[in-house]
């Protein structure tokens, strides 16, 4: 072959491949403009389809506070632990060190991925500490991922258990005030759109969308530290005598704010895993029991409204027991002729008996509606009774003469707070409230301020050595105040052996500004 030949091939070969070169770039840079330019919004939006998400952002509730400003429910940020199936299943083997670190059964994990492969997002595992969201993330298992929400944290523990309630895992209130003031507490979710890597951990925040709101915070009216005093004192009462149950509440009279409310049992609500519903209930405002003895005090003011009587007007109340139709009230003992401080004094049943029965039944009903019995509180408190006062048309006399001492009538321990107030607060009834209030509130006159103040110098002998409640007096104060033992009623009438134990009082009786009840159930 030829040199020139050669050189002519060799030429042809270079200008063709530099024209599939010359092509090649030229795809190049037409591919490079289709992609910059042309079709940038098409790919733009399918890249953000699959890495851009719009995230929820968590609101805390907002945080419960004593009429000091103590904190008493607080929301902490936590770590959830969830997985998608659908990516999980590539880690299969993976999953025995998750249980492990999760502290899961493993037949508890397949069965829940197994019930829910057709999902994207399944809990694992609800708020967990952060050393184990520390352990989980360390795994890098593809499929499992964690997420911050809030849970309740109560400092008081069981001391305000009752009062406050608690939320469950979603964080909605589930009893007591987290239950009633739910939507007040609730915060409102925000919202962020975000960049995530494959792994759907979130690289990039592009913007906020809607910032989240925390719930409102609320002040109540309870005092953290006469709710400790009163839980210690009353747990105390409980273990000493044996009782099945207790509840005690402390109002402030000048405001009808509740400022102390505990009872026995109680349940730690920072503890999910061994709380027992039966503990939940919050006797003072659910449970009704006869009122007894501590009724005394307005069969003795209507008396005296009536105008029937003084507190100097003698009672003969020998031989000791009086005879109504077929039945028989009688006292402890014969405590012969008295006056009605006497009779309040010694608690006699046949002084209030003869008292009630020298009035029209409406007398007697009108005091003891007025002053509360028989309807709620208003407090809005979950689940509160409302107790049992019968019409007066239906009293038959012995009917009329159990009432005077407190029997076929039914009262929760805040009722029968409420209804000393009254006696407290020189015949005025304020509505009961569990929030603090800046004013206080108006007052509705249901008993004269004559009677409610000789009411309460006779409750002052209660307390005095011959009374029946002197281990009530406190030194340095006067204390004015009632005692109660209601027997426990069975199928067939009352119970010899079963039996409540009552007192209620107020402090100093020359101006109150304190009620207390206790009640304390079946003591041995």
């Amino acid at each position: 072959m030829s040199r020139a030949s050669t050189s002519g091939e060799f030429h042809g070969r270079r200008r063709l491949l530099l024209v599939v070169m010359a092509c090649a770039f030229a795809a190049l840079v037409w591919r490079a403009v289709d992609l910059q330019v042309l079709d940038r919004d098409f790919l733009q939006g399918q890249g953000d389809a699959r890495h851009l998400r719009v995230v929820e952002m968590p609101a805390h509730r907002g945080m419960i506070l004593d009429r000091q400003g103590e904190p008493l429910a607080i929301s902490t940020p936590v770590q959830s632990v969830w997985v998608n199936p659908q990516e999980i299943i590539t880690a299969r083997e993976q999953l025995p060190r998750l249980a492990h670190v999760l502290n899961l059964d493993m037949d508890y994990i397949q069965r829940t991925l197994a019930r829910r492969a057709g999902r994207e997002f399944v809990y694992l595992r609800r708020h967990i500490s952060p050393d184990l969201a520390t352990q989980v993330r360390a795994l890098e298992i593809p499929g499992v991922f964690l997420q911050q929400e809030y849970r309740r944290y109560y400092p008081a523990g069981e001391v305000m258990a009752h009062v406050l309630g608690f939320t469950n895992i979603d964080d909605a209130g589930q009893e007591g005030l987290e239950l009633a003031y739910g939507e007040w507490l609730r915060g409102t979710p925000g919202a962020k759109r975000v960049i995530k890597d494959g792994r759907r951990n979130i690289v990039e925040t592009v913007e906020s969308i809607r910032p989240p709101q925390p719930g409102r915070e609320l002040r109540i009216s309870i005092d953290r530290r006469i709710q400790f005093l009163a839980y210690r004192e009353l747990k105390a009462a409980v273990q000493q005598h044996g009782a099945r149950s207790a509840s005690a509440v402390i109002l402030d009279v000048q405001r009808g704010e509740v400022l102390a409310m505990v009872n026995q049992p109680s349940y730690n609500p920072n503890n999910r895993d061994h709380r027992r519903s039966d503990h939940f209930r919050n006797r003072a405002v659910t449970d009704v029991f006869e009122p007894g003895s501590t009724i005394k005090p307005f069969t003795i003011a209507a008396a005296l409204e009536a105008g029937r009587y003084q507190p100097h007007t003698r009672i003969d109340t020998s031989p000791g027991y009086l005879t109504v139709g077929r039945n028989t009230v009688k006292d402890v003992r014969n405590f012969g002729s008295m006056d009605v401080t006497g009779v309040m004094r010694k608690s006699s049943n046949v002084g209030v008996v003869k008292m009630a029965l020298s009035m029209p039944p409406k007398t007697l009903w009108a005091m003891l509606s007025r002053v509360g019995f028989g309807a709620t509180t208003g407090s809005g408190f979950p689940g509160e009774s409302a107790g049992l006062l019968v019409n007066h048309p239906r009293w038959r006399d012995i009917e009329l003469a159990t009432l005077a001492f407190g029997y076929g009538m039914s009262v929760t321990p805040l009722q029968l707070a409420e209804a000393y107030s009254v006696i407290a607060n020189d015949g005025l009834l304020r509505p009961v409230s569990f929030l603090y209030q800046d004013k206080v509130p108006e007052g509705e006159r249901v008993m004269s301020t004559r009677v409610a103040r000789e009411v309460r110098t006779m409750m002052e002998e209660v307390l005095g050595p011959e009374g029946t409640a002197p281990l009530a007096r406190v030194a340095g104060y006067r204390v004015a105040g009632k005692t109660g033992t209601v027997k426990k009623s069975i199928a067939g009438g009352y119970a010899d052996d079963r039996y409540q134990a009552l007192f209620a009082g107020m402090a100093p009786a020359s101006q109150p500004r304190l009620v207390m009840v206790v009640v304390i159930d079946e003591p041995a």
